[in-house]
């Protein structure tokens, strides 16, 4: 089986739940500690084995384009000039860890309209899908582990996460699966945002995906739903109707980060800044200080 060497990034959105922080500045570009959201999401790109990062964009996106560029001469200068050679060496990593390959997201909104945007660089491969504003933190890295699943099985793969709260289930694309074997199992459906007590399963399957290139011509085919988007749950639904098999891969030692919304954002924030080298302790003692 041909090695998955692509990844779309999705990083067109508004942001609107961060207004008025996104109004010039992507949400994707949001700091945890001192690296941008979508820096994590790269770098696990990254270490399970891609070599192609596509990021599809839109207007205000231009400090994406920045940040995983070569670094700044007067920055680099500067650095070297008080003696941070490690810092110097950091930064430079960030545009030398993959191929960047940049596109404007065209068509209706909706989080499949990224997707289908950047067709016309996939070249008829199986490719992986990482929405730039979340990411999981596991051991190996989630694509990886979806990557075995691929191997071994064939067909698309999206990750899987067991959501503790019912009432979280409304927040989610929840599957009706069935096992196949451990934490791999078979999609039979994928129910948007159910209701609690309607919902298939507590797996809720989302964040991560590899998809075949016949992806493409179900997302060019949907009618745009409410608000004139075109979703790309409703376009794997579609293929799994067609009898194309797609499968769900829980992820295992790993955790879930959504920093597309405030409290959550917040919550990866303070988590990660307690696992920070340079400040875990400091910043323990800081919050243990605190009067709350």
């Amino acid at each position: 089986m041909k090695k998955i060497r692509k990844a779309v990034i999705p990083a067109a959105g508004f942001g609107t739940r961060f207004l008025p922080q996104t109004k010039a500045m992507p949400k994707e570009m949001l700091p945890i500690v001192d690296k941008p959201v979508i820096q994590y999401v790269v770098e696990e790109a990254v270490e399970s084995g891609i070599e192609d990062i596509i990021i599809v964009t839109g207007a205000l996106k231009r400090a994406i384009e920045d940040h995983f560029d070569v670094p700044n001469a007067e920055l680099i200068k500067n650095l070297q000039a008080g003696g941070k050679q490690k810092l110097v060496e950091e930064i430079s990593r960030i545009s030398e860890m993959a191929n960047f390959i940049y596109i404007r997201q065209k068509g209706h909104y909706g989080n499949g309209t990224p997707v289908l945007s950047a067709e016309h660089v996939i070249d008829n491969e199986f490719f992986a899908v990482l929405w730039g504003d979340e990411f999981i933190y596991s051991d190996p890295p989630r694509l990886s582990q979806m990557m075995k699943v691929h191997e071994k099985y064939g067909g698309a793969v999206i990750s899987g996460v067991r959501i503790e709260k019912k009432e979280d289930l409304k927040r989610y694309g929840i599957a009706k699966v069935t096992p196949v074997e451990d934490n791999v199992f078979k999609i039979d459906h994928i129910v948007e945002k159910p209701n609690p007590d309607e919902a298939p399963s507590d797996l809720a399957t989302h964040g991560g995906y590899i998809l075949p290139p016949e992806i493409f011509d179900i997302l060019r085919r949907q009618k745009p739903g409410e608000g004139q988007e075109v979703w790309l749950p409703v376009a794997i639904d579609e293929l799994i109707k067609t009898g194309y098999p797609v499968y769900a891969c829980e992820i295992e030692n790993g955790k879930y980060y959504d920093t597309g919304n405030k409290l959550e954002y917040m919550k990866t924030v303070v988590e990660l800044g307690l696992n920070h080298r340079d400040i875990d302790k400091e910043f323990r003692k800081f919050l243990k200080g605190l009067n709350l």
